[in-house]
């Protein structure tokens, strides 16, 4: 080994002993990190997806709408492991990353294109915002997730800390009609016939119900906390 390498060695060896005596994160934490990330996830793919709107069983829906539904269950997850208040935060951070989001794509849209790569058009067309779909998305979000932490809190703090499925169902049960109707009304009340927004209001809340559902399970991937 050169005298360079057994200086650099020498070097590294503290830091590598520093980071090898750090704890582990409590197994708590390393679920939040997870499913804040997951929420944040799903929220930003949702609102992309959301921009078309595909027939799917004969009927209108946002494509937006097979994915989003899960985001409930994460905020009950995130409740569940992190608190109340760290849920409210969640909801408004996500709401904020959301709208940044939708201005980068705005820019990015409007900046030339290379000549070379041609599909300037077509980036404009598929991401370049639609902000009555942007802006009802967001409100629909965040009203709604807040609606969800309210009564996720009343559900476990005035009826029961059982049947924890029960306390997913009954919050989602009332968060995700309001989510459905601020964003089918919002969103395309005046660019679509009502009937196809009524469609999507039908449809979406059909999507959604099933995807509650199935995502109940995901309550149960970490132990109860006494979190509020």
């Amino acid at each position: 080994m050169s005298l360079q390498n057994l200086t650099n060695e020498r070097t590294a060896r503290p830091a590598r002993a520093a980071l090898a005596a750090q704890p582990p994160l409590p197994a708590v934490l390393r679920t939040g990190m997870i499913v804040v990330a997951a929420y944040i996830a799903a929220q930003m793919v949702s609102d992309i997806a959301s921009l078309k709107i595909g027939v799917v069983a004969g009927l209108a829906v946002d494509m937006g709408t097979f994915i989003y539904p899960i985001t409930f269950t994460l905020r009950d997850v995130v409740h569940k492991v992190l608190g109340r208040a760290n849920a409210r935060l969640l909801i408004v951070l996500a709401g904020v990353i959301n709208l940044l989001m939708a201005l980068y794509l705005m820019w990015s849209a409007s900046v030339p294109s290379d000549p070379g790569w041609g599909l300037g058009a077509e980036f404009r067309a598929i991401l370049g915002p639609v902000w009555r779909i942007v802006l009802a998305s967001i409100v629909a979000e965040v009203v709604s997730e807040l609606v969800d932490t309210e009564v996720y809190h009343w559900f476990v703090t005035r009826i029961t800390r059982r049947f924890q499925w029960l306390r997913v169902l009954t919050s989602n049960s009332l968060s995700v009609p309001v989510d459905n109707l601020i964003f089918a009304v919002g969103a395309f009340a005046w660019a679509l016939p009502w009937a196809t927004v009524w469609q999507i209001f039908v449809f979406n809340l059909v999507v959604k119900y099933a995807v509650t559902l199935l995502s109940l399970p995901l309550i149960y991937v970490t132990p109860d906390q006494a979190q509020e």
